[in-house]
């Protein structure tokens, strides 16, 4: 599992144009960076939120529609009021950005800025000339979120170096990054659900919906998220499902993207350690998403490592013969027939149900329509995660 740059890419506020950061994330991440993809119209606060969480060493800004200048420099004051000024800022914006605002944007604090015309080997030079150093000195927690991070980090790294974090530093909070203080973090075990499931299926907009419902019904509760994607074989990883995002943009949720990091099965080799952390962190649940996978027994039930599974599905997986043969049927505690108002999902319902019937065991089965604003469905299946013992 090797250690990579892991940068967070985002466009301001009020800009939709995503085609040239889509293609530099693409190139960043065939030279080994991890990117986090924030999406389009997003906020300063959504941005170094972020940053914050995913632990990042840098925020690549990618500006088309002007206001620029105050743009990136609120970003890095606001990454200083927050005791982050150890996350950089860079960016360009094609024919928009001057280079006379680029020499005041320098000024304000922001490392680099490429024109028009800069080719992307220059920008891959830049970032891992810039950024691909280790980390000497971490600035002293200042918040939750920024402690959790860092705490993170540490697990990630300690497994791409080969060493597997000890048990005492699995229990310790406040040791190492965040030695110079009493820790925030505090030792309360979370309710722990797992998503797994083809990809495609919805599964992260399902989860957002379900964000939602818990927000409005839990007014000082928090919720964390721990979201896997794919590595490129031997190089970086596209992490996007903040991209997707909507309702979880939210300070009281703290959201943090994992690379499978070469391993098979949906999850990356530090992800038991990250969740054991995270479900003793004083969050009322904890969800963790695998890959697009779900066919076979793998991810969670191999570590146990989780409280309730929820199988999120596709009405047009094939035929019956397909039901037979993915494992996570027999394991699931809910199966979740994303997309039900596709033609065949009715006949998918009938099929999956009889499939469960021959399990005799106690498992809910749940049909949703994720994108579709107060589906009854996801109401349904936010009552049964709730309720669950």
């Amino acid at each position: 599992m090797p250690s990579s740059i892991r940068i967070l890419t985002a466009v301001p506020i009020c800009d939709g144009h995503d085609s040239a950061i889509n293609t530099i994330n693409l190139e960043f991440i065939r030279h080994g960076v991890e990117v986090i993809y924030l999406g389009y119209h997003r906020s300063v606060g959504d941005i170094v939120r972020a940053a914050i969480q995913e632990d990042v060493r840098a925020i690549g800004i990618s500006s088309y529609n002007g206001g620029h200048i105050e743009f990136f420099a609120a970003v890095v004051d606001l990454l200083r009021k927050k005791g982050a000024d150890d996350i950089k800022v860079f960016g360009g914006g094609g024919g928009t950005i001057t280079h006379d605002d680029a020499a005041t944007m320098r000024r304000k604090g922001v490392d680099e800025i490429f024109f028009a015309g800069t080719s992307l080997d220059d920008m891959v030079k830049f970032v891992h000339r810039r950024y691909g150093k280790p980390r000497t000195r971490r600035p002293r927690p200042k918040s939750f979120d920024q402690e959790l991070g860092h705490k993170l980090s540490e697990i990630e790294e300690r497994y791409a170096k080969g060493k597997r974090p000890t048990s005492n530093a699995q229990r310790s909070t406040s040791k190492s990054g965040a030695r110079h203080q009493t820790s925030n973090i505090k030792h309360q075990t979370s309710r722990v659900i797992g998503f797994t499931g083809p990809g495609g299926a919805g599964k992260t907009t399902l989860i957002d919906e379900l964000i939602l419902r818990f927000l409005h019904r839990n007014p000082k509760g928090r919720i964390a998220i721990l979201s896997h994607d794919p590595s490129v074989v031997g190089e970086g990883a596209l992490l996007g499902d903040r991209a997707t995002m909507i309702n979880s943009q939210d300070d009281r949720v703290f959201m943090r993207s994992m690379a499978t990091r070469g391993q098979a099965g949906g999850l990356s080799p530090a992800t038991h350690d990250c969740l054991a952390l995270l479900a003793r962190s004083n969050f009322d649940y904890v969800i963790i998403e695998t890959v697009g996978t779900g066919q076979e027994a793998m991810p969670f039930q191999k570590n146990g490592i989780v409280d309730s599974t929820v199988l999120v599905m596709n009405p047009d997986y094939g035929s019956r013969l397909q039901l037979q043969k993915i494992v996570m049927l027999d394991l699931a505690d809910i199966v979740v027939v994303n997309k039900s108002d596709l033609q065949r999902a009715r006949t998918a319902h009938t099929e999956i149900e009889q499939r469960l019937e021959q399990n005799r065991r106690h498992q809910q089965l749940v049909d949703t329509v994720a994108k579709r604003h107060r589906d009854s469905g996801v109401d349904r299946l936010f009552e049964l995660i709730s309720n669950r013992e």
